[in-house]
């Protein structure tokens, strides 16, 4: 793709592509004086050939243009293979949730409504060009890698998490409430995942390769709200059925995101369990959940185990919209779900280490 991984993102070559020309010139002119390199077209057909010509580093894609709209646009870029990893971000006067979840279906991984601010547009448009720098630099240290440690799967190095959590980080640093959420969501996985392999019917599932690859890979779980609108994500109260909507599609952004990395690399399975972290977390245990309604043990396990972890730190943290639970509190919601939200058996481990989830918290808060 466009430019090489330490290339600065200010000289990133970004297509815009918008029937209006009034658009067009407000957006260039913002563009060229943040330093990127730009290049404006009316025209999806015209986008198309641009982009085949030279692939760019981000496009910027209204959705209502005669003969070809943007939705047919993004279609077709997904559809090749040199441009399928081109993130897309919509620019569109449409608000209509189903639009909006549309766009993000086709491939898009952002959604600005106009009338857009010019500030907002910048914003969004460094945030993915940094996620996308930072997917590249984790699949070329992949590809440098010995034979040996690509196919020693519990093999990960230092290097490897440091980069993974990058990308982790990068999904949690636009939401400062979270603290240090993805620290603790370590925490609490590796202490339920370690207490359940001593339970009986998980000794023969649950190895220390297992342990190490759900609490290395418990930061991936919300990877995906990096394709969520700041109004949505930063929202300062309690979201609308339509933004919760939009909302619950970032686990299905997460899970693109790193199936795409597991195409490359399909025998590791630290990013298999990053996968099914990612997509699964919100599943429930009596089937009513998200984003594909699994019931009981069709849910992963790591994701099972993510599930009652990330909700006990969801409950004590505050958020715009609540304040903290108490760890007594949150302890009885969660117990509330056993047997509908969550898993039994994690409940169980939960019950003997409900003391030290307490204790992590403290510590990490």
């Amino acid at each position: 793709m466009g430019n090489e991984t330490e290339t600065p993102s200010s000289t990133a070559d970004i297509l815009i592509v918008d029937d209006t020309l009034a658009n067009i010139q407000v957006l260039s002119a913002m563009l060229k004086q943040q330093g990127y390199k730009v290049r404006p077209v009316l025209e999806g057909k015209v986008a198309l050939k641009a982009a085949e010509k030279q692939v760019p580093d981000l496009i910027l894609l209204d959705i209502s243009m005669p003969e070809m709209d943007g939705y047919e646009v993004c279609t077709r870029l997904k559809q090749n293979p040199n441009l399928s990893q081109v993130p897309v971000i919509f620019i569109s006067a449409l608000t209509e949730p189903l639009d909006k979840v549309k766009a993000f279906s086709v491939g898009g991984v952002d959604y600005i409504t106009k009338p857009f601010q010019l500030e907002e547009v910048r914003v969004r448009v460094e945030n993915h060009l940094r996620l996308t720098r930072l997917q590249r630099l984790m699949e070329e240290y992949n590809h440098n890698l010995e034979e040996k440690v690509i196919e020693q799967v519990n093999e990960i190095s230092d290097s490897q998490l440091a980069t993974i959590l990058a990308l982790a980080k990068l999904a949690e640093y636009r939401d400062k409430d979270t603290g240090r959420h993805i620290e603790r969501i370590q925490h609490f996985c590796r202490l339920l995942v370690t207490y359940m392999a001593g339970m009986p019917g998980y000794s023969g599932q649950i190895s220390p390769i297992y342990i190490d690859n759900i609490s290395h890979a418990s930061p991936l779980h919300d990877i995906g709200k990096v394709g969520i609108p700041d109004h949505i994500l930063l929202k300062p109260g309690r979201l609308t059925p339509d933004e919760f909507a939009i909302m619950k599609t970032h686990t299905m952004i997460g899970y693109n995101l790193l199936q795409s990395v597991n195409e490359r690399y399909s025998h590791n399975s630290f990013i298999k369990t990053g996968i099914e972290i990612s997509r699964s977390h919100h599943e429930k245990w009596d089937g009513t959940g998200y984003p594909d309604g699994l019931k009981g043990t069709e849910i992963p396990l790591s994701a099972r185990i993510l599930a009652v972890a990330d909700v006990y730190d969801a409950l004590r943290s505050k958020r715009p919209y609540k304040e903290s639970f108490s760890h007594i509190a949150s302890s009885k919601i969660i117990l509330e779900g056993d047997g509908s939200h969550f898993d039994p058996d994690v409940i169980k481990a939960f019950i003997e280490l409900e003391d030290t989830f307490e204790r992590v918290y403290a510590d990490l808060c």
